[in-house]
């Protein structure tokens, strides 16, 4: 079964606030354009409405009763009048949005309503998006159509100036934390996780992969090292850091970590503890954060920033890490 209204509610409230009103309203939009991040609920919240269309018991004019033929049918994937167009490989085919529009042509099976959902509408060919355009001109009545999107601007204006848009906003970190430890994750671990992603597929599977637990480890010594000396810092990053940290995403995500720990030393100089992810590391990090200054860490952010910018651009990753390295070092009152 899918999230309640209630649930998810409580991930974008201000998507559900305006979703409800239309509902109660009576004025829902042919067409609705989703953008948001990956985890955000933009699939769950689509599916939602699509049962609040074709809930036979409404709960207060709005929401779904999530035990009606249609509701439990939706929620297993099996009605009818409800389609979902997923990319059929890396891209969303012409002919996918053609069968589309050939099923919409007929009439409803089982109501005058239909409801099309399109996944990674970004990922529609050029000749999809201009099939899709067409539909969307002369919507059938009773038709109302979902696009989902983590790339708004991937999407031809055309389209967008036919969509309600609604953007879905990251979750709140304590949003986050609160389902991984609904879903198992211990509490401790929680914080640095949703720091991390906004998907909770994600998280859980980062929580109990051995790269990520052995990557934490990594970045936190390659931090540590960095106060001591600069060949020491070098000697872990040929021995440890460039064997573990291969493919351009796992540097990425190294170099998140290695953020989140100079992150975690601001906020224990600024006396918010709560606000700190690596809580096994608390106690040595506020060592650390005696022996520095603020205005040292927000330049050595900066920097991570900077060589996240470059490896962006295909600069090559070990020349990066070996600048970044010299650059956290400069001028440390503790080298």
């Amino acid at each position: 079964m899918g999230k309640t209204w209630d649930q998810l509610e409580e991930l974008q409230p201000t998507v559900l606030k305006m979703l409800r009103n239309s509902l109660v309203k009576n004025r829902v939009a042919h067409a609705y354009l989703f953008e948001g991040m990956r985890g955000t609920g933009k699939r769950e919240i689509g599916l939602l409405l699509t049962k609040a269309l074709f809930c036979n018991s409404l709960m207060d004019g709005y929401k779904p009763c999530e035990a009606c033929n249609n509701c439990r049918r939706i929620n297993h994937g099996n009605h009818p009048d409800v389609h979902i167009v997923e990319p059929d490989g890396l891209s969303i085919k012409v002919d996918q949005i053609r069968n589309l529009q050939a099923e919409f042509s007929k009439k409803g099976v089982e109501s005058l309503k239909k409801v099309y959902l399109i996944s990674h509408a970004d990922k529609m060919s050029v000749s999809a998006s201009n099939s899709l355009l067409k539909f969307l001109e002369e919507p059938n009545p009773g038709t109302v159509a979902f696009l989902l999107t983590e790339q708004q601007q991937q999407i031809l204006p055309t389209i967008l100036s036919r969509c309600q848009v609604l953007a879905f906003h990251p979750l709140a970190p304590q949003v986050m934390m609160k389902q991984l430890v609904e879903n198992g994750v211990k509490p401790e671990k929680a914080p640095l996780l949703a720091q991390l992603t906004n998907n909770l597929e994600e998280a859980l599977k980062l929580n109990v992969d051995e790269w990520f637990a052995q990557a934490q480890k990594i970045v936190v010594k390659l931090y540590e090292v960095l106060k001591k000396n600069p060949l020491e810092a070098m000697v872990t990053l040929q021995g440890d850091w460039f064997l573990h940290f291969k493919e351009k995403e796992q540097i990425q995500r190294g170099l998140d970590l290695l953020l989140l720990i100079f992150k975690d030393l601001l906020y224990i100089q600024l006396d918010r503890q709560d606000q700190i992810v690596f809580l096994g590391e608390s106690e040595r990090l506020k060592q650390f954060a005696l022996q520095t200054s603020g205005r040292r860490i927000s330049d050595q952010m900066s920097a991570i920033l900077e060589a996240k910018r470059k490896l962006e651009k295909n600069m090559n990753p070990q020349l990066m890490m070996e600048q970044l390295v010299l650059k956290l070092q400069e001028g440390s009152s503790f080298v």
